[in-house]
């Protein structure tokens, strides 16, 4: 079969998208796939682009692929680029994905989660994995996901929703209660996220938050333990516990290797664990998601399970999530790639 991976894209979890990019086109080449790994902003920028040539070379546009300690500098990545027009697709991107039989998103925020990427490939007639458009969008907004979550009885953390464009004196005086935590609401990889104390810190990390986002959500805190739990088919894999050694489960402790635990399955009663895979599953369909997701849990100190929030195209990392699942399920990673194309492909 005839694969390109599209990865990097211009959201702050640039770099992660491109490691994940990396080890799915290697993991599909080991199925005997021929597979493009390509740059959706950067494209092909060679003057003649020899489509079919591509696909038998397996071409490869990242390397060694690494994730630093900070977020990408986006400036600089647009700059770079030899097709200096508003474009977001990359040159030759969309006529390399025409050519192949699916396009696997290896995006991770930004246009590659929002739907975005999903509805111009869709207009274009490119089959791709994951999500649809709407689903994509839908669970992009964590404001738009907390309503749902809502309506549809699915438990979760008190919290309100904030607006730039209502931002003036006393607007954020409609929240007293401290600890909170204050999230973009459509950023990734907890960017932008802070756990704030009192109003002083409150008020700066809205503020903070805004830089991501028009729209930022304030959560009340939930003291307790982390866990995630991936979806595959509509189905729940094993729990994992997230347990950071030290701080919280932020950006630098996501994807620098060592900087935390993951347990899985989680050492949690069988009870608790069907539970919050039950809600998992719940929440998957409630937010329109298909084929593949994960679903963030917290269990407070009274066995109380929170869903925070989902993620349409989890990582794909040495170290990411859902590939552990998996993997104490029984699904080694290229088998786990090649399962999300099969099932994408039913669509």
């Amino acid at each position: 079969m005839r694969i390109v991976v599209l990865a990097g894209g211009l959201s702050s979890e640039r770099d992660v998208s491109i490691l994940s990019g990396s080890k799915i086109a290697e993991a599909l080449r080991s199925k005997g796939h021929q597979v493009v790994l390509l740059d959706v902003y950067m494209g092909y920028e060679e003057e003649v682009c020899d489509i079919d040539s591509l696909f038998e070379n397996n071409y490869d546009f990242a390397g060694d692929a690494v994730i630093d300690r900070e977020e990408p500098d986006i400036e600089a990545v647009k700059k770079s680029r030899k097709n200096q027009s508003a474009d977001y697709f990359g040159d030759h991107v969309l006529d390399i994905c025409r050519a192949a039989d699916i396009t696997f998103l290896g995006l991770h925020g930004g246009e590659g989660e929002d739907g975005s990427v999903q509805a111009a490939l869709q207009l274009h007639g490119i089959r791709y994995t994951g999500s649809d458009h709407l689903g994509a969008a839908i669970a992009m907004h964590k404001g738009i996901t907390k309503g749902i979550f809502l309506n549809s009885n699915v438990p979760t953390p008190i919290s309100r929703l904030y607006k730039r464009e209502f931002m003036g004196e006393g607007y954020l005086d409609s929240w007293d209660s401290f600890p909170c935590v204050v999230k973009p609401c459509s950023a990734g990889s907890s960017v932008g996220v802070q756990i704030v104390a009192d109003r002083e810190s409150f008020v700066a990390a809205v503020g903070a938050a805004f830089r991501y986002d028009d729209d930022v959500l304030v959560e009340e805190y939930i003291k307790g333990r982390e866990f995630s739990v991936g979806i595959l088919g509509g189905k729940a894999l094993p729990v994992i516990e997230i347990i950071p050694k030290s701080g919280w489960y932020d950006y630098k402790n996501k994807y620098q290797e060592g900087a935390t635990e993951e347990v899985c399955p989680a050492q949690l009663d069988p009870y608790i664990a069907a539970k919050m895979q039950r809600e998992a599953e719940h929440a998957f369909e409630m937010l329109r998601l298909k084929v593949y997701g994960r679903i963030d849990f917290l269990l407070d100190g009274h066995n109380r399970l929170y869903c925070l929030e989902a993620n349409t195209l989890p990582g794909m990392t040495p170290i990411s999530l859902l590939p552990q699942e998996a993997a104490a399920d029984g699904i080694e990673f290229a088998d786990l790639c090649e399962k999300i194309v099969e099932l994408s492909l039913l669509k």
